[in-house]
């Protein structure tokens, strides 16, 4: 890992004759492991370093990127992060002097109990190959896997202002899937939809009690190839926090990125239905709707003290009492679109530059258990774990399927049914929130794979969130 003394000399060797540079240094190394149907697939670990320049001159702004950390290369890289500060000079956004720029000393480490590297290579493995065993318990259990992922990585900042940043991550996802087949039906049921990852160390294996519940994965999976196909109609919809994650992830993180609303995506990744004058006006959702960002919650899997800008990352309310308050947008969207957003300006690696993204994006609890939400139910549906997701380019009509699902009738939870769906405009899906989950109801979840802007950078983001009642929702079954 790099050391700020041995950053600081690289750059005071360089010929830096700009207004204003900045260096993200990127040091990351990833350890995969994976056993299929009792069978270890060749264990895989990379790593990765690298540098990018950032120069603002002449008016423009400039990016440059190397794995080289030798003098000549960085050299190069700044010139031509120069040459591209000239070139975009003549066609600009925005005033250079308003150009994100921090003086901030900061540091940030993640919340790790037990490193990965703590645990032998022959242990995981003999871990995996037992959870494995459970998996396969019934011989209708035709696919099944385990597996267990790390991502280490240390990223250093530093600019011309004096700022230097040094942040250090680790996130870890263990999975679990097993398919079931029999009587032409087949269906799979994961680890809450592939969606368990925090910024941790091996100690969530025992929070989620991971080598316990595979036999239960399977179990489930076996319960939903016998189930009935899910009906359609109008029901209430009772959604877990594992499904809540996307539902959030699509439906508001998405649509709040200020850089899209303001058109920066619209060719690759879509617009958005929200503009920059229902900020302060709009009714979002439900006056039960309250939607934060949230960089410092305790083991999200997107929390940081500094975005990738240098600025210092806090808690802000985007949704309050279903009133619509602040978009996601780093300084720089911020300064173009004369709006106050939050700190979010993030890249996937050292080769992308920052872009607004979406981080840790949670729903606040409320004040329902599980229980009563579900008696208030007539005629309603509970489901969990996303299995797939449609939505429009501009973020509002969407169309969710999940792994899971149980029908409720008369206040209570029965049968189990398979292929459930459900489909709604963002615009009106949240207006129908009538119950929020309280403390105990409240789960994080995380993705590793949030894709966005070009070249594509895809990044990890989080999302914290109880269960949640919505009234009369479009709720309909898959292919029987």
């Amino acid at each position: 890992m790099m050391s700020q003394s041995s950053l600081k000399k690289r750059v005071a060797a360089l010929k830096l004759p700009v207004e204003y540079w900045s260096i993200r240094c990127v040091q990351m190394k990833t350890d995969t492991l994976c056993a299929r149907q009792g069978v270890l697939n060749p264990p895989c670990t990379t790593s990765d370093r690298g540098f990018l320049v950032t120069v603002l001159n002449e008016g423009g702004v400039g990016y440059a990127a190397t794995p080289d950390d030798s003098h000549s290369s960085l050299q190069a890289a700044f010139e031509s992060a120069m040459n591209w500060a000239r070139i975009s000079g003549k066609y600009a956004l925005f005033e250079p002097k308003s150009f994100p720029r921090t003086k901030a000393h900061g540091s940030y480490g993640s919340p790790v109990k037990k490193a990965f590297s703590k645990m032998s290579l022959a242990r995981k493995v003999q871990m995996l190959k037992e959870v494995s065993s459970e998996l396969k318990f019934d011989e209708r259990i035709v696919d099944w896997s385990a597996s267990l992922m790390n991502q280490s990585s240390a990223v250093h900042y530093i600019n011309s202002d004096g700022a230097y940043l040094e942040q250090e991550f680790n996130l870890f996802q263990p999975d679990l899937s097993a398919t079931a087949h029999t009587s032409g039906q087949t269906q799979t049921r994961t680890l809450s939809g592939h969606g368990v990852a925090k910024q941790s160390g091996l100690e969530l294996l025992e929070e989620i009690h991971f080598e316990q519940i595979a036999k239960r994965v399977a179990e489930e999976a076996l319960e939903l190839v016998m189930a009935e196909n899910c009906p359609s109609g109008a029901r209430d919809l009772l959604l877990a926090p594992d499904q809540m994650m996307l539902q959030i992830h699509e439906s508001i993180g998405h649509p709040l990125e200020l850089d899209r609303i303001l058109g920066d995506e619209r060719n690759y990744a879509g617009t958005s239905f929200v503009k920059p004058d229902m900020f302060g006006k709009y009714q979002y959702g439900s006056k039960l709707l309250n939607v934060t960002f949230d960089p410092a919650y305790h083991g999200e899997l997107a929390s940081y003290s500094y975005d990738d800008d240098g600025a210092r990352a806090q808690k802000a309310y985007l949704i309050r009492d279903g009133l619509l308050k602040r978009p996601l947008g780093g300084l720089l969207s911020q300064a173009r679109a004369d709006m106050l957003g939050v700190s979010n300006s993030r890249a996937s690696n050292w080769n992308r530059p920052p872009i607004d993204r979406i981080a840790n994006v949670n729903v606040e609890p409320g004040d329902s258990s599980l229980e009563d939400m579900i008696s208030q139910v007539e005629k309603g549906i509970y489901m969990k774990s996303n299995l797939s997701w449609s939505i429009d380019d501009s973020r509002n009509k969407f169309q969710f399927g999940c792994e899971w699902a149980q029908l409720i009738e008369n206040g209570r939870l029965t049968r189990v049914v398979r292929n459930p769906n459900y489909r709604g405009i963002s615009a009106n899906f949240w207006r129908n929130l009538t119950a929020v989950g309280n403390k105990k109801t409240n789960e994080v979840y995380g993705s590793m794979m949030c894709g966005k802007g070009e070249p594509n950078q895809a990044i990890h983001v989080g999302h914290a969130s109880p269960a949640c009642l919505f009234k009369g929702v479009d709720v309909f079954g898959g292919q029987k």
